[in-house]
């Protein structure tokens, strides 16, 4: 699965792309805000990743530059209590520019696209940009926060949940058609 946006070209993992993931996620400053990397990140865990098998419903897009192919984050969605959740990453170099916000966009459509009717999120307390990032993407927080283990901290930490209705979505936008 491809798709192209303003800027970048979210896509399929490759092997070969192990190199360029264990470069952009081998930060302690991007691990410590995911749940499921652990720290510290080593070149056989960004090996495993990439070789993890395609699922169509949940796919894992490497994010990459559209002018150069520059892989800079991972963009995906993981089965989830009330249908997928998403996940992401950017590469230190490429933050505040917008990246995470325009692969979060054309992940929603991925996502509607494949029939997924609600999306959820989170973000560790400490890391209010991704908050910023999926308010602008079309989240609403529920008000609920709870702790939620982080192999990166090696330890549980706080996380406030976000929703996106995609079938109101859709409503709204009709309704405005």
């Amino acid at each position: 699965m491809f798709h192209r946006s303003e800027r970048l070209l979210l896509r399929p993992f490759w092997p070969e792309d192990w190199g360029a993931v264990f470069q952009g996620i081998a930060d302690e400053a991007i691990v410590r805000h995911l749940a499921s990397a652990p720290w510290p990140y080593e070149a056989e865990h960004a090996q495993a990743f990439v070789a993890l098998p395609a699922e169509l419903h949940f796919p894992r897009l490497a994010i990459t530059l559209a002018d150069g192919g520059a892989l800079i984050g991972c963009i995906g969605i993981d089965p989830g209590d009330a249908g997928a959740d998403l996940g992401y990453w950017i590469a230190r170099p490429h933050w505040g520019r917008g990246y995470g916000t325009e692969a979060g966009r054309a992940m929603r459509e991925i996502v509607r696209m494949l029939g997924h009717t609600h999306l959820t999120a989170s973000h560790f307390i400490d890391n209010p940009a991704s908050g910023r990032v999926l308010q602008k993407i079309g989240f609403a927080p529920t008000g609920v926060r709870r702790e939620r283990a982080s192999l990166g901290r090696g330890a549980a930490a706080m996380t406030v949940e976000y929703a996106l209705d995609l079938v109101a979505e859709d409503s709204v936008m009709q309704r405005a058609a």
